[in-house]
């Protein structure tokens, strides 16, 4: 018999880690709670996880404020390439795309990905597979923003006289907007999802972590569920989301959010977020980075828990 307590619906959201500026932070804690609002309220109304996520996503998407969708970082060759994934707790299904440039909402094509016959696809690919099955397109241009524009003029100005050796995750202008959510429903099945627009000046063809199954998500009925930010190289080199969910077994969801990033604090000197869900519930995030939007609901909230910059444990 199965002693352990029944699943508690939740709902876990990240706009992203990073140095997120302080006249930017106001707008990520305002679309992170009105993102979290959203996917609570599909499982308040009996909702899956899935579909939870894909709400959550989309709005995140569909904000200028994030890397991701509209408002995504850009290439050094000057275009938006897009990441996104999403995975199913139930039987590990997961759906992913990668480096495409017309799809207004990834997240979206990542789903019918998961409803086909593969795991991931990318570019041209994936752009011809979101046409097949009516997943709306656009203009490339439209994604881009202003923001992002002088942010790759500054990247291409300090890229010159920088060192090669110093990675991504050292510059204070890092990857700040990523998304992503975790999800339990009242069946209990957990759920995880994320996208991304990637790291500014990224080569073209470059694939973070996002879109890769126990790098940047992982959703497991069994044990739990995690969506990661920061680092995507730092990331997939030590399995973050898998590695978060894998200390659920021995520890509550605040512990194994901290031991992951502090692994890979140790192992690759990287700097990340991660947000955790437990199969009851249960929540944590932690990260090593300036600042984290996070926000988080259950049926204990009569509005959702945005949090400031957290202490780092």
């Amino acid at each position: 018999m199965d002693k352990r307590p029944p699943p508690r619906p939740a709902i876990l959201v990240h706009g992203g880690a990073w140095a997120i500026p302080d006249e930017e932070w106001p707008a990520h804690r305002a679309g992170v709670d009105r993102a979290v609002r959203a996917g609570w309220d599909v499982l308040r109304r009996g909702g899956e996880a899935l579909d939870a996520i894909e709400t959550v996503v989309r709005l995140l998407e569909d904000d200028p404020t994030y890397d991701a969708g509209v408002g995504s970082v850009l290439t050094r060759d000057g275009h938006v390439e897009m990441d996104a994934a999403a995975m199913d707790g139930r039987d590990l299904r997961v759906g992913a795309v990668a480096c495409v440039r017309t799809v207004r909402n990834p997240i979206r094509l990542a789903r019918e990905v998961m409803r086909s016959d593969h795991v991931l696809l990318v570019g041209d690919g994936a752009e011809r597979f979101a046409r097949e099955v009516g997943v709306e397109t656009c203009d490339p241009a439209a994604l881009v923003v202003d923001r992002e524009r002088v942010r790759l003029e500054t990247w291409r100005r300090d890229a010159a006289t920088a060192d090669p050796r110093d990675a991504f995750q050292h510059r204070p202008d890092g990857p700040r907007g990523t998304v992503g959510a975790v999800a339990v429903d009242r069946g209990g099945n957990l759920a995880a999802g994320g996208s991304t627009g990637g790291t500014p000046g990224k080569r073209s063809g470059r694939v973070g972590d996002t879109p890769i199954a126990g790098a940047g998500l992982w959703a497991d009925n069994r044990v739990g569920a995690a969506a990661c930010t920061g680092w995507g190289e730092g990331i997939l080199r030590i399995g973050l989301a898998r590695t978060a969910v894998g200390h659920l077994r021995e520890a509550a969801a605040q512990d194994a959010a901290w031991l992951a990033v502090r692994e890979m604090e140790d192992r690759v000197s990287g700097r990340a977020g991660v947000i955790v869900l437990s199969r009851d519930g249960s929540l944590g995030y932690a990260f090593n980075t300036p600042r984290m939007a996070v926000a988080f609901m259950d049926e204990e909230l009569e509005e959702p828990f945005v949090i400031g910059p957290a202490p780092r444990g």
